[in-house]
């Protein structure tokens, strides 16, 4: 067929709808009950935009419904995969939802992070995935504990000072 008889909106582009953290392949989706709330409320979030929609031009407003279904679908397979864990049988070692306070040799101040799912996870808030190299590095350690942790090329020592679990 010719280019000619083609309509204009057929030849449309699909949008790049951007992908969610990453999650290793085989790694289960652990997140803190904060976490679950957190991608509940995105979805409700994504609902009443998808609802409320105002685009009055008709491409504009099939491109923007796709963008926005392609997150919500990307959502929904996150929320549908998530795995709550919230009950930490040692509370004694470093796991999963943990506030742990520690020190990288030779910095002297102590740094406090979380450990928390990927979709959870912000620098900015402290909150590190549970995938993360230093969360892995962490995981299992005891207050007063030194480890061992590769940075770039450097060998580091962590020492934990403190672990906490907040209830929710």
């Amino acid at each position: 067929m010719s280019r000619g008889f083609v309509k204009e909106d057929d030849q449309e582009e699909k949008p790049i709808i951007p992908p969610r953290a990453a999650l290793p392949a085989g790694v289960t989706n652990y997140v803190t009950t904060n976490g679950l709330k957190e991608l509940n409320e995105e979805l409700q979030f994504l609902d009443t935009t998808i609802t409320t929609l105002t685009e009055t031009d008709e491409r504009e407003r099939r491109v923007a419904l796709s963008i926005l279904n392609g997150k919500r679908n990307l959502l929904l397979e996150r929320i549908n995969s998530a795995r709550l864990l919230d009950s930490i049988k040692s509370k004694e070692e470093v796991r999963f939802g943990a506030f742990v306070t520690y020190k990288i040799e030779p910095i002297p101040q102590a740094v406090t992070i979380q450990l928390v799912g990927v979709d959870e996870a912000n620098v900015k808030k402290q909150k590190i995935a549970f995938v993360a190299p230093i969360a892995k590095a962490l995981i299992g350690a005891r207050e007063g504990d030194v480890i061992d942790f590769k940075l770039g090329n450097e060998q580091k020592k962590i020492t934990i000072i403190n672990i906490t679990y907040k209830s929710h």
